[in-house]
Parts: structure tokens; sequence; C-alpha cells
């Protein structure tokens, strides 16, 4: 393993004055897919938004690629940020502008190069996710599966060294799912990215992690390889991968 890229340590947060992060550290490296797992509720997307700064924890430490977030101004984290590409749950595309639009929109907000560049770079993330040709389309016209493929296309415009997946693949069906999972797993080989993946999907995570970490309560419990997991005798753990409707309530 190289350097953790990503590195939370001891996070708390409270949220509305409700404990959400209780404790919270976590490795991430170099290169690697991470993917933290566990039920709706646990903190898995509230942990994305600490690495991205837009939540900032009551204690604890936020690594990111070797400067800690929660002690930046706005600019520096802004900077940071450019580092960090993301694809949200919903997709989150700009329903007012074209497919190219939405992939150049970071480019358009955060660098001074020409248009005609700009309009290369777009075509080539398109390309990337299957979606060539489709620049002037709106995202009205596209399908689920398709404004995942833009979101994703936008996440990688500015070549960043961290891609975050916020559930990737809800409400998708069983095709499309494994369209979209294959493609995540293209590209982080192709791009030699680090991924960071929040799921309840147990197969997705199986399929595309190095590593799972297991997450119950706002913490992190269990942390291995996809084998590791399986093998594991948390009662949390066994419960969860087993589809236990009460999977581990008792337990940590």
């Amino acid at each position: 393993m190289n350097r953790p890229i990503i590195s939370l340590k001891d996070v708390h947060l409270s949220i509305d004055g409700k404990p959400v992060l209780k404790g919270l550290s976590l490795d991430i490296y170099e290169g690697e897919t991470m993917i933290i797992m566990g039920r709706s509720g646990c903190g898995k997307t509230v942990t994305l938004k600490v690495i991205l700064g837009l939540l900032k924890p009551d204690s604890g430490e936020v690594w990111v690629d070797g400067k800690e977030i929660t002690k930046l101004d706005q600019d520096e984290l802004n900077e940071v940020r450019k580092k960090i590409g993301v694809l949200f749950q919903s997709s989150a595309l700009f329903d007012s502008l074209t497919v190219g639009e939405n992939v150049a929109f970071m480019l358009n907000q955060h660098t001074d190069l020409p248009k005609e560049e700009i309009k290369k770079i777009v075509a080539e993330k398109l390309a990337l996710v299957g979606m060539a040709g489709t620049e002037d389309m709106k995202p009205a016209q596209l399908s689920g599966g398709m404004r995942k493929r833009v979101g994703l296309a936008r996440a990688i415009a500015m070549n960043p060294k961290i891609i975050l997946y916020d559930e990737p693949t809800t409400a998708l069906d069983p095709i499309t799912v494994s369209g979209i999972l294959r493609l995540i797993k293209g590209l982080h080989d192709k791009l030699g990215v680090t991924s960071v993946i929040v799921t309840h999907d147990i197969p997705s995570a199986f399929f595309l992690g190095s590593r799972i970490a297991m997450m119950h309560d706002g913490r992190i419990i269990e942390v291995g390889s996809p084998e590791e997991i399986k093998r594991s005798e948390n009662p949390f753990v066994k419960a969860f991968l087993s589809g236990e409707p009460d999977a581990g309530e008792e337990m940590v």
C-alpha cells in the first residue's frame, strides 16, 4: 500500500443535535477502490460529504491528499476539491443545460481553457463513458442509466485523483446496473484514480471493491478485502451479508 490519500481520524459529527458519526476512522489508499457499506441511515453519505468538505466535523481530523481540510479556508478547500470528482445518487445534472454544458461546467468555472479545448475534453470524457455524440441532448431526454453516465463524465472532466460515488446503482434496472458497474471498474483501471463508493448493495460491493469498510451506527467496525469480509465473524457483518432484517442491532 502507498500512503493514505484520504484519512479520517476519530471523526465525530452531529446534525441537528443528533450524533451521526461517532468516532469514525478510516484510511483509504491511493489507487484502491474503497467500498463503504452498511444499512441505510448509518452515516455513509455523510462520510462522503465530510471527505468533500461539505460538512465540517465537530472533532477529529480529515486528511485529503496531504491536507487536513478541516483547517483550510474556503479558497484552500476549493483547491483540494478540484482533485475530487463526485457522482451523486441522483446524478444531479442541471436540467436547463445540455449534456455538453453539464460536462463542461467545472471546466468553465475553474479553468481558463479556450472553448475549443473544453469542447474537445467534453467529447473525450463522453466517449469514455459510452455517450459520444450526445453533447446537444438535454437531461430530460436521457434514461436513468444515461444520466449516470453523463454524471460520471462530468465527474472525470477535471482529471481528478479521487472519485466519490454515492449509491451509483440506486433505482436502475439490473441490466443497466451491470453496465454501470463495468463502466466504474473500467474507468478506475484506465484512469488510475482512487475510488470511494458508498453502497448497501452487496453484489456491487464485492464486484468493485479492493477493500470494504463495514459501517454501523456512525463508525467503521471492520475493514478487509471482499474475501475477508465474506469470512467475517462479526455479528453485524454476518447479519448484513445474510440479509437478516435486524442486521446486528444488538452488536457493537
